[in-house]
């Protein structure tokens, strides 16, 4: 019974111990400042920062003991977001001070208001032992000036050729009013783009609190529209979006997918042949016009060492039809030759096709082959002919008459 009381007394002081060593401080905090303004220490002041920017501060502190794995740790705690900072892991010696430095986000959670109070801690952690300092008040406010792209809302489909809309929410978070807003739209990967158009005035929420003005908000919306090429590929898309007037600048991005059931509204049927010598090879080109408007094509070929021209260079294709395009090419020289044929719509050069013409032997003169065959078949008849009139009939055999 004695040994079980002594196992038990044993247990209770190491955990005494063990306490004792987590709850002993591993370092004093002297000193946190931002921008040089003491926030902890002597004679601290309330300083304000700007809810969505990276804030800076930095920690002043002597160690009281030697301990390992150090981190000084900083959390910026609102009522529905935290912001946390860390610095790596280093090592203290007693009565030594230290300064680290830890930048962190400001949450933005200022819904209704145009400031509001936020708390900060910090904490020195180490392998053995930590120190705390909580609820440093710090002051949030708004931006001076700050548009916000809240939503931007487009087709979950979207296909080549096809008019789009681009629907935006602004909101301004900003501390003052928003004057003559503009607003632009564009897919660079393809050449298109819209704006900048004007959305107006957006006032700020302290404005929009104090007056009974329907038509000064916060937040607007407004529609672009942006038109695919028909040549687009199929595939994801970044759409930029760019907020600004003379205060202030905001970029967003969004992805989005594009379909083109046709890969191509140029097709090339056969791109190869071979010919000989001064023969005339053609080619069919395909153009397909997928669109509900009738389009114009102008149709051009480029080429060295050998001809190349086309049925028609300007062509109009009907809407949701298409048309062939006869391409020739010949060569006198002998060898493997290639053209391109480009088919421009607009400004915009939808394709460029590559052709390859290989030239073998001379060219069979079919004139003079056919004048040789009737000659042939002339002299063979004329011999036959001679043949003929040159054979003596038989001399026919006289019975004379007979009379019984």
């Amino acid at each position: 019974m004695m040994k079980k009381n002594l196992l038990v007394s044993f247990v209770m002081a190491l955990f005494l111990m063990t306490g004792l060593a987590a709850a002993a401080d591993v370092a004093t905090i002297n000193q946190v400042t931002y921008d040089s303004i003491t926030i902890y220490g002597t004679q601290p002041s309330v300083v304000s920062v700007v809810a969505g920017e990276d804030s800076t501060f930095k920690v002043y502190f002597t160690a009281t003991e030697n301990d390992t794995d150090v981190t000084v740790e900083a959390t910026l705690e609102g009522e529905k977001v935290k912001a946390y900072a860390s610095t790596g892991y280093f090592d203290v010696e007693a009565n030594k001070t230290y300064r680290k430095v830890l930048t962190l986000k400001v949450p933005y959670e200022l819904k209704d208001e145009i400031s509001n109070d936020l708390l900060l801690s910090i904490e020195i952690d180490g392998k053995k032992y930590k120190t705390e300092v909580n609820d440093i008040e710090l002051r949030v406010q708004r931006p001076s000036y700050n548009a916000v792209v809240k939503s931007v809302v487009v087709p979950s489909s979207i296909s080549a050729g096809e008019t789009f809309p681009v629907e935006l929410v602004l909101k301004n978070l900003g501390y003052n009013d928003l004057d003559d807003v503009y607003v632009s739209a564009a897919i660079s990967e393809l050449g298109v783009s819209q704006g900048p158009k004007w959305f107006g005035d957006i006032a700020s929420l302290e404005r929009c609190d104090a007056c009974d003005n329907d038509d000064e908000e916060d937040t607007v919306f407004g529609k672009m529209n942006l038109v695919v090429p028909d040549s687009a590929k199929a595939g994801v898309y970044t759409l930029e979006v760019v907020v600004l007037n003379d205060d202030t600048e905001t970029k967003v991005v969004k992805q989005i997918v594009i379909e083109n059931a046709l890969d191509s509204n140029v097709i090339a049927t056969a791109a190869t042949k071979t010919v000989a010598q001064g023969e005339e090879a053609v080619f069919d080109l395909l153009i397909v016009n997928p669109t509900n408007n009738v389009k114009v094509y102008t149709i051009v070929t480029e080429s060295e060492g050998l001809t190349s021209t086309v049925s028609q260079g300007v062509i109009a294709v009907p809407a949701g039809s298409s048309k062939d395009v006869k391409v020739a090419a010949s060569s006198d020289v002998e060898g493997e030759q290639s053209f391109t044929v480009s088919v421009i719509s607009g400004q915009v050069v939808e394709k460029t096709v590559s052709y390859s013409l290989n030239v073998e032997g001379k060219k069979v003169n079919t004139v003079f082959v056919l004048t040789v065959v009737l000659a042939v078949i002339f002299l063979i008849l004329l011999i036959t002919l001679i043949v003929l009139l040159g054979k003596k009939p038989e001399k026919a055999e006289d019975f004379g008459e007979s009379y019984y």
